[in-house]
């Protein structure tokens, strides 16, 4: 499946790993950075969204997504694993749920450039709980390319998704792109109860923050890996 993915925001926040011990399967390692987990929320917006080599389709291939996203590891294997995904596509979310074991939520979302197209103002409601986001972010200096070592390679240099299959099974999907183009960045978040729904706290401004205008992704089938 290909994909491309639009001005991204990541908001990170330090929380301590027991504290989010439940949300994770136990055959997953919950990793750790500076001593502490990290818990990003990362409001963006997909294009070409499709299983190659097929054409885009209009009113499916393109929609904001809003991710809960943790950090784990299994094998020795850097992965993400999601609490929560919105999306306002109704296919995408029933496609992701059935084929990717996804936890995706269907919400009421829209997004659109202000300040000459430098910032992006984000609104996302989710349809059957009250989880909502609201805020607006930009860049803040040039792009650059996160160097191994840094927290920012931790946080986004992950090329896999980890999910639980109905069964209690885990699964891998593998995912490929260049280098994340990273700018810093600086946001207003007016509202943020993302974490809340799932018992994550998450207080007060983000800890990080780092913005991507555009990147290309290819995303493999998912395999069983335990």
């Amino acid at each position: 499946m290909r994909q491309s993915w639009h001005d991204l925001l990541f908001a990170h926040w330090p929380v301590p790993a027991r504290a989010l011990r439940a949300l994770v399967p136990p055959s997953l390692a919950i990793q750790e950075f500076d001593g502490t987990s990290w818990v990003g929320v990362v409001p963006f917006r997909m294009s070409g969204v499709m299983v190659r080599p097929l054409p885009d389709l209009p009113g499916v291939s393109a929609f904001p997504e809003l991710n809960l996203r943790l950090y784990v590891e299994r094998d020795g294997k850097p992965g993400v694993w999601f609490v929560s995904l919105d999306a306002t596509n109704a296919l995408a979310v029933w496609a992701a749920r059935r084929f990717f074991d996804l936890p995706y939520f269907r919400a009421d979302m829209t997004t659109r450039p202000v300040d000459d197209g430098e910032r992006i103002h984000y609104v996302c409601r989710r349809r059957d709980a009250g989880v909502r986001f609201e805020g607006t972010y930009g860049p803040t200096s040039d792009v650059h390319r996160a160097q191994p070592g840094t927290i920012e390679h931790f946080l986004t240099e992950r090329y896999c998704l980890y999910a639980q299959t109905r069964d209690g099974g885990i699964r891998r999907t593998n995912i490929h792109h260049r280098p994340w183009p990273l700018q810093a960045a600086t946001a207003q978040i007016d509202e943020n109860t993302v974490g809340d729904a799932q018992g994550i706290a998450l207080p007060g401004a983000p800890a990080l923050l780092h913005f991507s205008r555009q990147l290309d992704v290819v995303v493999w089938s998912p395999e069983r890996v335990g």
